[in-house]
Formats: C-alpha cells, structure tokens, sequence
C-alpha cells in the first residue's frame, strides 16, 4: 500500500485515551500509525480533559481510556454525550451495558458457557457469615468487583485454608461496604497451564488470537495495585482452538441479539476464554469498551483495525 504523506487537515478522527497515556498505548501507536498512511488525520484525545470540544471530531474511537472504572458513571455519561455530536466506536449502549460484568449473566440465560459466577448484592447487608457460606467447599476461588478492568482489586483465595478464607471474607466486605457488587467465581486450574485465549475480532470477524498467561497468584494486596492502570500480562500469538472459535463466535452473533438496534457489527470486540475442568472453553470476559487488541503479536491487525475505521468516517 502506498503511505499517504502526513496532512496538515484537521484531524477526523479523536482516539480517545486516558491522562496517563496521553501519547497512547503501544497497539494504539500502531493503529494511529496505519491510519495515518491511509491519508486519515488523528488526535489522541484524554476523554476527561474539560477543555475538549468533542463536536470538533466527527468519529471519536475509544481505546486507551483505561482509567474509567474509578470513575463509571462519569465515563458512561460522557459517551452519551459524545455520541450526540460525532460517531462514538463502540456505541455508548455497548459501553453502558460492557462496563458491568454483569453482563455475563445476560450471556449466559442466552444459553453460553461462562465461568461459574455467584454474584454478590452490597443492597443485602451481607454479614461475614452470609458471606463465608457462598464460598465453595474445595480449591481455589476468585473475588472480584463487577466493575473493574486489568485485574485490578482481584484477589485468588484457597477455599480449604481458614486463613486464606478471612482474607476472602475482609475482601469481600470492604467491596461490598463501600456499595460494590461482588462477582465470587471458581478458580479453573487449567488457566495455570494452558493459559487464557484472548480472540480479537474486526468489523464483526475474527482476526487472530493471544495467549495470557495466568496472573492471579494470591490474597489482593492493594499495594500491588494501587495507583496502577492494570497488571501486566505475558503474551504470545496463539492459535485459537476449534472449540474456542465455536464459542467466541456464537458471543459475537448473540451480540446483535441484545443490542437489535446495531445497523452494522461492532468494530471490535475481544472474547477471553479460559479452560473449565474438562478442558471446555468457557467465557471469562467479552471486551467491547476499550479492550487491548494485542496488534503487535499479530502482523496486519493494525492495517485490517485502520481500514475498519476508515470505511466508518
């Protein structure tokens, strides 16, 4: 493909990021790049600075706005509010309904495989009892909040050690004390070895697989997080299984059916699945707000990423 010199014109396209990477994430350096020879003007964008007039981009592309789970509500307002002016990729109805991972359960009366998941209501009052009885008898379990991103204010507990399960219980009712929801889900041990597959699609179609490497080792320690976007993964090209494939498409085809309003597929999307006992892909996340795409392992996927956008400016 021919490189289009870089235009002086204003820019078409805002990629909206965070106050932490205001030159972008690495992935996003190399979409910004592909789009850029294609002759498309850029601006990275921080998407809380009040000093931007969003009206200015006609087509605003949400990527490396990482720091949003701190701040949900906001963030899900000023989609809203972008959308009002300029073509927002995803659709804010995507990013309100993706920022909870409630989401899964939507998912999952759909009839797809996800990992087994107790969720925990903070408007129940639950003392450390009610709490310890939801916690499985055997092996390992994972606590997390419904809203947050890159493992952030996660923690892995041994259900068979009491101390590990205090741990549990405090994790729990600090999340739960300051209003968080509260998903409790097993931990499946073939994550240790096998790993987890993350599969990126493009315009609705799949486009290449990683494998992450498994990152929850213990109690959450807030020191190891605090102040910290996310927790940093070890990746490396992988081919998505069959099986995987079958899953990962039937979530991008059951997506159309929650939100019918969608004219055309989403222009990315990231389906991240971990084995379950059996070795059964089964859903840990769907990514569709501002998921790492993992450009860099996959040669062509910023190139296929630029032109998706170019067709929709």
């Amino acid at each position: 493909m021919t490189t289009v010199p870089p235009s002086s014109a204003p820019a078409r396209l805002a990629i909206a990021t965070c106050a932490e990477l205001p030159e972008l994430d690495q992935d996003d350096r190399l979409l910004r790049d592909a789009l850029e020879a294609r002759g498309v003007a850029t601006a990275a964008v921080v998407w809380d600075d009040p000093t931007v007039d969003w009206s200015a981009y006609p087509t605003v592309l949400i990527r490396s706005t990482w720091d949003y789970t701190d701040r949900a509500r906001q963030f899900a307002d000023w989609t809203r509010r972008v959308e009002h002016s300029s073509a927002l990729l995803n659709p804010a109805e995507v990013v309100a309904w993706n920022i909870d991972k409630t989401y899964l359960r939507d998912l999952e009366q759909r009839g797809l495989p996800i990992v087994p998941t107790i969720w925990l209501d903070p408007e129940r009052n639950m003392d450390a009892r009610a709490i310890h009885t939801r916690f499985p008898a055997f092996g390992d379990f994972v606590i997390k909040p419904t809203v947050s991103a890159g493992s952030r204010d996660t923690g892995r507990y041994e259900a068979g050690d009491t101390p590990s399960r205090m741990l549990a219980i405090t994790h729990a009712k600090n999340l739960l004390g300051v209003g968080r929801h509260v998903m409790l889900q097993r931990y499946l041990r073939q994550v240790d070895t096998v790993g987890e597959t993350a599969l990126v699609y493009v315009d609705g179609q799949f486009s290449h697989a990683v494998r992450k490497s498994a990152l929850l080792a213990g109690p959450y320690r807030r020191d190891e997080t605090e102040g910290v976007l996310y927790r940093r993964e070890r990746m490396a090209p992988r081919d998505a299984s069959e099986a995987e494939r079958a899953v990962a498409d039937r979530v991008m085809a059951t997506i159309p059916e929650v939100f019918p309003g969608l004219d055309r597929p989403l222009l990315y999307a990231r389906v991240d699945l971990i084995p379950d006992d059996e070795g059964k892909p089964v859903i840990l996340e769907v990514e569709l707000i501002e998921p790492s795409l993992f450009l860099e392992h996959a040669p062509g996927s910023a190139e296929l990423l630029a032109a998706a956008v170019e067709a929709r400016l």
